[in-house]
């Protein structure tokens, strides 16, 4: 087959499209002809030899990638014979190998995909939707909340800003440049804003007046925003939590940062809290697996979302054989939705 290898750990460049041994599934493991692979901010991690809590240090070589989507074509022992040639889509885990033609995986991790989606869709549901999901049933949003969802064109926002509008939230999107702003507004968004513009704070702060948010001359002393999802930490981050009511909450689920000085996860001791009024909570790691139903729960109704219509993923697509260049789009901000590789 062929496959998108590590050997190094290093820049972008450093993934290698080459040939690879076929994967054989062992017992109660199939063989899943690839169709689509999902790209992850993570894998631009891993791949420069970084770690964290959920994240061990890959061994090399390595194919990287963890959501495949596809067709059953070969089977381990004990698997039943009705899975060969079902359209599949599974999230691998800790465990590597979805850069490639060829992929395996238990049976356990295995969805069917509803036929309204195609592979690629499906991939940005099982990994991207079920992360959406969590973060949304923990927000709990309701018809009146406002939202404020900073990377709103990407593959998490896009999300959120669906479900927030389906609740009858309002929803105030911030994405960098013309194209994405266009792509935000599109979606949904109430308020759609470039953060690459120095006044976007500003600019927030008017449509608050605007739709009577304010009532006082300072935003934010009774009511402003009442729920920022912050994927990018940074002074970005601190400007979204600056846009919070008292009673707000601010929902942490990443720090990819907006610009060159930006990254740094927030963090707020009691005291700052308690004088914004405001609480801060990580939603990943034990948040979302330790849900009743654990991850594939998530993961069953990400799909049935999006086979219902209600969530709708954007994906943006690239070749296998050009995973370097999706990484190099995917860390310097340069993709709008859920990166996909199409063998």
């Amino acid at each position: 087959m062929r496959a998108v290898r590590l050997h190094t750990f290093g820049p972008a460049e450093n993934l290698r499209y080459e040939r690879a041994d076929d994967p054989v599934p062992g017992p109660g493991q199939v063989r899943i002809a690839v169709a689509a692979a999902g790209v992850h901010l993570l894998d631009t991690a891993l791949r420069q030899g970084m770690t964290g809590p959920y994240s061990a240090p890959a061994e090399l070589p390595t194919i990287p990638g963890r959501e495949v989507a596809g067709t059953v074509e070969a089977l381990g022992a004990g698997v039943a014979a009705g899975l060969l040639g079902k359209r599949v889509v599974a999230h691998l885990g800790m465990v590597p190998g979805g850069y490639a033609e060829l992929a395996v995986t238990d049976t356990g991790r295995l969805h069917e995909i509803p036929e309204c989606l195609d592979e690629a869709e499906a991939v940005a549901m099982i990994g991207t939707g079920r992360t959406a999901l969590g973060i949304l049933l923990r927000a709990d949003l309701r018809s009146g909340d406002i939202a404020l969802v900073p990377a709103a064109a990407g593959g998490i926002g896009t999300l959120l800003v669906q479900y927030a509008k389906n609740v009858d939230a309002t929803v105030i999107g911030l994405a960098g440049g013309p194209a994405k702003v266009a792509r935000v507004a599109e979606n949904g968004a109430d308020l759609a804003v470039d953060y690459t513009l120095p006044d976007w704070p500003a600019r927030v702060r008017r449509f608050l007046r605007d739709r009577g948010a304010d009532r006082s001359a300072g935003l934010g002393a009774d009511q402003g925003a009442t729920v920022v999802f912050d994927s990018v930490g940074g002074a970005a981050g601190l400007a979204a939590v600056d846009l919070l009511a008292r009673g707000g909450r601010h929902l942490v689920f990443g720090r990819s940062g907006m610009g060159p000085d930006d990254g740094s996860p927030l963090a707020f001791t009691a005291e700052e809290l308690a004088e914004r009024g405001i609480t801060s909570e990580s939603v990943l790691g034990p948040a979302m697996i330790e849900r009743a139903g654990g991850l594939r729960a998530l993961e069953e109704r990400s799909l049935a979302e999006a086979e219902s219509g209600r969530l709708r993923p954007a994906v943006q697509r690239f070749p296998l054989a050009e995973a370097a260049r999706a990484h190099r789009a995917l860390e310097t901000r340069g993709t709008m939705g859920k990166v996909v590789l199409e063998p």
